[in-house]
C-alpha cells in the first residue's frame, strides 16, 4: 500500500533515540575531568572523538556562559568544504519540544487543560482497532503515556526506496491514518513509548484550538519573541537554507554515502520538521528551562517526569520524559534537560542544565541507521561530549 511503504521511508528520521549515552559505562560514574576545566581545546577533543565514529561533519556549541564552537569533517565529501559554523541542519524530534511548549501556553491561557481528552477537540479522529480518543488526554500524548501506535516505525533500506518517497507531502490526518490501522500497545496511561503519533495529533489539536497551524503558533509564540531568525518550519519545502553541510545516510553496514539532504519533511509534521542552528537552538532551550517562555505552573507541568523504560533500554537507566522534555543524570552528579532528533543523514543533540547556566548543542551531518553498531559508537561518542560540557567546573 503506497501509504505504508512511504512511511517506511523517513522512518529512520524521528525516532526514539531522544537521547546519546555513553553505554560503555554507568552513568553514575564520574569522567576525568581537565584540570582547567572544559575549554575550546576539551570540545575539540571530543568533537573529534565523535568524527573519529566514522560520521561526516561534526558542528558543536557549548556555552557556560561564554560560547565555544568547535568542527570536524567535511560539509561536502565532493567539495571537502569545511563544516559552517552557523550552518543550519533538521533538528527531527527535537521539535517535539516546540510543539509542546505550545500546548503548554494554550493551557496556561485556559483554552485548552492537559486533561483534556483528544475527542474534544478531535472528534473521531482517534478510533478503531481498539482506539479510542475519548480515553487519551492532551497530557498523555505529551509525554507519550498514550499507548498510540508510532506511525513512524521503520527506515528506508536503500537509497531507492527512500527516493521514490522523499518529495512526497503528507497531511497529519493521513500520518493518524496510518497508526490508525494498528492496535494500541497498552491502555492509555498504562505504559510508557515513544510515538510521534502523539505529536502529530498535538499539532492538529494546536490547529483545532486557535484557527492557525502548528508552525504559525510556533513561530508567532517562540520564534519571533526569541528572535530566532534561523529557525524555521519548512512545510513541503524540501530545501535546507544556506548555509548548511549536506546530509549523507548509509542505508546498509558498509554501503555507500548518499546524500539526504533535499527532502520533504511533512512525513514528521509537529513531531520532527523543524531546522535550526546550534545557535538558535541553544537559545531556545535555555530561555525554556530559565523560564522565559512558560509561567511556573506549566514549566512545573513539562517537567513532570515519569521512567522512559524504551530509553533505559537503549542504554540510559536514569532517563525520564516530560511533556516534551527529557531529563537525563550527569556523571559528575545532578543532571539536564533535553530532548535530540535524528533525521536523514542529520542527528542533533543537545542539552541544557536545571540552572540554564550551560548548555550545548551537537550536529552530525550522517548516520547509518541500518549498522547498529555504528549508530552506537556514534551515539556513545555524542553522550560522552554533552556530559564533559555540562559537568565542566
Amino acid at each position: 500500500m503506497a501509504a505504508a511503504s512511504a512511511a517506511v521511508l523517513i522512518a529512520g528520521a524521528i525516532t526514539a533515540t531522544v537521547l546519546a549515552v555513553d553505554t560503555s559505562r554507568p552513568l553514575g560514574a564520574r569522567h576525568e575531568r581537565t584540570g582547567h576545566g572544559y575549554g575550546q581545546a576539551q570540545l575539540q577533543r571530543d568533537v573529534d572523538a565523535v568524527r573519529a565514529t566514522g560520521v561526516v561533519g561534526v558542528l558543536a556549541e557549548a556555552r557556560s556562559p561564554d560560547r565555544l564552537l568547535a568542527r570536524s569533517g567535511v560539509a561536502d565529501l565532493t567539495t571537502r568544504t569545511p563544516v559552517p559554523s552557523d550552518a543550519h541542519f533538521r533538528i527531527g524530534s527535537a521539535t517535539k519540544t516546540f510543539t509542546a511548549t505550545v500546548v503548554l501556553r494554550l493551557a496556561g491561557e485556559g483554552r485548552l487543560s492537559l486533561d483534556d481528552t483528544v475527542d474534544k477537540w478531535l472528534p473521531g479522529v482517534v478510533h478503531g482497532h481498539g482506539n479510542d480518543g475519548r480515553k487519551v488526554t492532551i497530557r498523555q500524548l505529551l509525554q507519550h503515556t498514550s499507548g498510540l501506535y508510532n506511525y513512524l516505525t521503520k527506515p528506508a533500506t536503500t537509497p531507492r526506496e527512500w527516493e521514490k518517497g522523499r518529495l512526497r507531502t503528507w497531511r497529519p490526518d493521513q500520518l493518524v491514518a496510518l497508526a490508525m490501522r494498528h492496535r494500541p500497545l497498552f491502555a492509555a496511561g498504562k505504559g510508557w513509548s515513544y510515538s510521534n503519533t502523539n505529536y502529530v495529533l498535538a499539532g492538529m489539536i494546536i490547529h483545532r484550538v486557535t484557527g492557525r497551524t502548528w508552525q504559525e503558533e510556533v513561530r508567532r509564540r517562540i520564534l519571533a519573541p526569541l528572535r530566532l531568525t534561523q529557525t524555521s518550519t519548512p512545510g513541503t519545502e524540501p530545501y535546507v537554507p544556506e548555509p548548511h553541510a549536506e546530509a549523507y545516510q548509509r542505508f546498509a553496514p558498509g554501503g555507500p554515502l548518499t546524500d539526504v539532504t533535499i527532502q520533504n519533511q511533512t512525513l514528521g509534521d509537529a513531531a520532527g520538521a523543524m531546522i535550526s542552528t546550534t545557535d538558535d537552538l541553544g537559545r531556545f532551550f535555555r530561555a525554556l528551562v530559565s523560564g522565559r517562555l512558560l509561567a511556573p505552573a506549566q514549566l512545573a507541568e513539562m517537567q513532570k517526569t515519569v521512567p522512559a523504560e524504551e530509553l533505559r533500554m537503549m542504554g540510559s537507566p536514569g532517563a525520564r520524559y516530560g511533556l516534551g522534555l527529557v531529563y537525563q543524570p550527569l556523571s559528575c552528579g545532578g543532571g539536564y534537560w533535553s530532548h535530540g532528533g535524528d533525521d536523514n543523514g542529520y542527528r542533533t543533540r543537545l542539552g541544557v542544565t536545571a540552572d540554564s547556566r550551560r548548555s550545548v548543542v551537537v550536529s552530525v551531518t550522517s548516520r547509518s541507521p541500518g549498522d547498529l553498531k555504528a549508530e552506537q559508537r556514534t551515539g556513545r561518542a555524542l553522550g560522552t561530549l554533552v556530559d564533559h560540557a555540562l559537568c565542566a567546573r
